[in-house]
């Protein structure tokens, strides 16, 4: 079901990760990702793979929760990795049958391709996982503060980021009761032609868009009631600071990214 669909949200703890900077953990998502699309072979994922584990481990984050982000996606990397296997020829000849052919190319691509998407999804979902909206959301004002000299809204580009992760699990909930009531008034989503599907699923984006409008709406009628005025003359409750552990974190994270370009260079 959607509701099962994780992403964007926060689950309070009090472990190693969750007491980090928000500012070091948004750097060392970045670095991450360039440690991932740095590799070309699966040796090279490898750097990534044990970084991901081993903030995984820190984080405390229950298994059962990445599942979830990662399942919704599965189909959709099956699809892509049988398409990269039939449709390569480079390398050895595995399997041949008419058109279809499966070399050792194409089964490095698919392989790659699932392992690498997989570990950047549950790498990066360990940003929201561990790190609330509103610290979010002063971190990458903070991160993007020098914009500010070239007149950038630094502020409300920070503002809409935060605001669309913290709605996205309210719009699948609101999806999932939609469709909840569709199917109790005998619609179906799973039968007939993909015409016939997509037509379905007109009576559930019209009244999610109307629904979401409204929300929009609502939501900024209630910020200009509480004075709202963006960045200025605005404090903060809480002040960001770096300890000890940031800093420690910040250099395994360069250790890993160069090992990762080490390898590149070596392969």
């Amino acid at each position: 079901m959607l509701r099962d669909i994780t992403i964007g949200q926060y689950f309070p703890g009090n472990s190693v990760v969750h007491r980090m900077d928000p500012r070091f953990k948004i750097v060392m998502t970045l670095l991450f990702i360039v440690m991932l699309f740095l590799g070309e072979h699966l040796y090279s994922l490898g750097y990534g793979l044990v970084y991901c584990l081993i903030a995984l481990l820190l984080s405390r984050i229950p298994v059962k929760m990445i599942w979830k982000s990662v399942r919704p996606l599965l189909p959709i990397l099956l699809i892509t990795a049988a398409l990269d296997m039939f449709f390569l020829d480079d390398g050895t000849v595995y399997f041949h049958w008419h058109f279809l052919k499966i070399t050792s190319d194409g089964v490095n691509t698919a392989v790659l391709m699932v392992v690498r998407i997989i570990v950047l999804l549950v790498g990066s979902s360990l940003l929201t996982y561990t790190t609330s909206p509103i610290a979010l959301t002063d971190a990458i004002e903070r991160l993007l503060a020098p914009l500010k000299r070239l007149h950038v809204p630094v502020h409300a580009f920070a503002m809409m980021m935060t605001i669309a992760l913290r709605f996205i699990p309210t719009l699948l909930e609101e999806t999932d009761r939609i469709m909840t009531a569709q199917k109790a008034r005998g619609a179906s989503f799973s039968e007939g032609s993909m015409l016939q599907r997509a037509k379905a699923l007109v009576p559930i984006f019209v009244p999610l868009f109307v629904s979401s409008f409204r929300r929009a709406e609502e939501l900024a009628t209630a910020m200009e009631c509480r004075c709202y005025r963006g960045d200025e003359g605005r404090t903060k409750m809480r002040q960001l600071h770096a300890a000890g552990r940031d800093y420690a974190a910040m250099t395994v994270t360069l250790v890993f990214l160069a090992a990762a370009v080490a390898m590149k260079i070596i392969w």
